[in-house]
């Protein structure tokens, strides 16, 4: 029986050893992911610029998720104004509700929500799609084909992104003040004067380009770490599914950590 080098310490290798062999990976990823995204900058500023499928993918980015975009937005909107008047009414405060709503939507609620909602509809299928595309080996095709990858299926995906989640950030927007509006005003008994008079004295262009701002990098973000978990997918449909969860929940938690980097940052 052969002595062990490591002495009452050897239990510890195999666990060592696993942790060295995951952060490596996670290491290996990491510069993988890097090097796709300086392609990815460097495929932004040179042609083929690709007009229709980007088109077709705003189309599917923003059209499609126009529906979950107006349920989620309305019902926010109408929530936040009954939580807000149960709270103000201690202070005969219901005035401010409306702008209460209106500055937590534009802010915050309508451009992290939207994100997670394009998130959860659009960015899980660009990675099953690209995932599919992996391991039936077209994207070997399109190498072999001259056709750069990355210029063909990222770009026009990312581009439609950074179009369309600040577009539906201002729909999200506009239909969560109405619900609040109509909750506020039909509901609650609050009188609609001063509902609007809030909103139009308290809120400025700012606090709506705040707003765009944060819609504009969450769109990179979903779209970029969709597009990278599909495009590195492993083999099988197993490999389709692990790309697609890791891609909705790294998009998720990454915009919801930098939301707070750019709050502190433009406020």
């Amino acid at each position: 029986m052969a002595n062990n080098p490591f002495g009452s310490w050897g239990f510890l290798l195999g666990p060592v050893t696993r942790f060295g062999l995951w952060l490596f990976a996670q290491v290996e990823d990491l510069g993988r992911l890097f090097v796709v995204l300086f392609a990815t900058l460097y495929w932004f500023v040179r042609p083929p610029y690709r007009i229709r499928e980007t088109f077709r993918q705003m189309q599917y980015v923003g059209v499609g998720s126009f529906l979950i975009i107006s349920l989620t937005g309305t019902f926010t909107g109408m929530v936040l104004a009954l939580q807000t008047f149960s709270a103000f009414v201690t202070f005969n405060a219901e005035s401010l509700v409306g702008a209460t709503v209106a500055l937590s939507m534009t802010r915050e609620l309508g451009p992290v929500l939207s994100g997670l909602m394009v998130t959860a509809r659009a960015g899980s299928a660009m990675a099953a799609n690209l995932g599919t595309m992996r391991v039936t080996e077209q994207i070997d095709a399109l190498q072999t084909m001259a056709v750069d990858p990355i210029e063909y299926l990222f770009v026009p995906r990312i581009t439609a992104a950074l179009i369309m989640v600040p577009v539906l950030t201002v729909y999200f927007n506009f239909l969560g003040i109405l619900g609040g509006y109509f909750v506020g005003v039909n509901y609650l008994g609050i009188p609609p004067g001063p509902f609007v008079t809030s909103i139009v004295n308290l809120t400025d262009y700012d606090d709506l380009t705040t707003g765009l701002i944060k819609s504009c990098f969450f769109g990179l973000i979903l779209s970029f770490i969709s597009c990278y978990k599909g495009y590195t997918a492993g083999e099988g449909a197993e490999g389709v599914g692990q790309a697609t969860m890791q891609a909705v929940v790294l998009s998720a938690v990454l915009i919801l950590v930098s939301d707070y980097f750019l709050t502190d940052w433009l406020f």
